[in-house]
């Protein structure tokens, strides 16, 4: 049990070190580029990237986050083949479905499949996602699922008005430590044509 504890606390210490990183700005954060704004949305392009996802069955974001988060977690902090610590970098995607949801970690812009170590968990798995257009509208706040379904609304509402064509499932990105009390900042985006 003493063991089980001291474990506990060493991780609990190697996320605070990586959530006081996301929080003071030196984390690293997907790139992206603006291609058109307004007061309420953006439309941004972004380059192919490699992510780090866990797929599960649940279908809230409490059900997504927690345990999606604690075996990618444990990926990065060296649950690997070469037991390498990978940088925490932003935004963490969750995508929030009936049928079959997922969280993302985005990997350091230095890593690809071919040099990232191998997860020790096998349901972690290493994809590079595919060059893509997405509407974006942003939250601040703490997430849920309330919160997610809202946006995720106001978003399709805004997109319809102004004649954007959008497909997939609306997906929720989140920048922020859970401790982080002010200026949270949370997206909603969806794939556009």
């Amino acid at each position: 049990m003493k063991t089980h504890n001291n474990i506990i606390r060493i991780l609990l210490t190697v996320l605070l070190i990586q959530t006081t990183a996301m929080a003071s700005g030196n984390t690293e954060e997907q790139k992206y580029t603006v291609v058109s704004s307004n007061e309420e949305f953006e439309i941004r392009f972004y380059p192919s990237a490699t992510l780090a996802t866990v797929y599960m069955t649940a279908n809230s974001y409490r059900e997504v986050s927690r345990p999606g988060f604690r075996t990618l977690a444990g990926y990065i902090f060296g649950g690997n083949e070469s037991e390498k610590k990978i940088s925490m970098t932003a935004p963490v995607h969750m995508n929030i479905s009936d049928n079959r949801s997922s969280m993302s970690f985005v990997m350091p812009s230095s890593y690809n499949p071919d040099n990232l170590p191998k997860p020790d968990n096998s349901r972690v798995i290493i994809e590079k996602t595919k060059d893509e257009y997405v509407a974006v509208i942003r939250f601040s706040g703490y997430a849920s699922d309330n919160a997610i379904k809202k946006q995720s609304e106001k978003l399709q509402k805004l997109l319809i008005e102004n004649g954007i064509e959008f497909y997939g499932e609306f997906r929720y990105l989140g920048y922020n430590p859970p401790y982080q009390f002010f200026n949270r900042r949370n997206e909603i985006i969806v794939s556009v044509r």
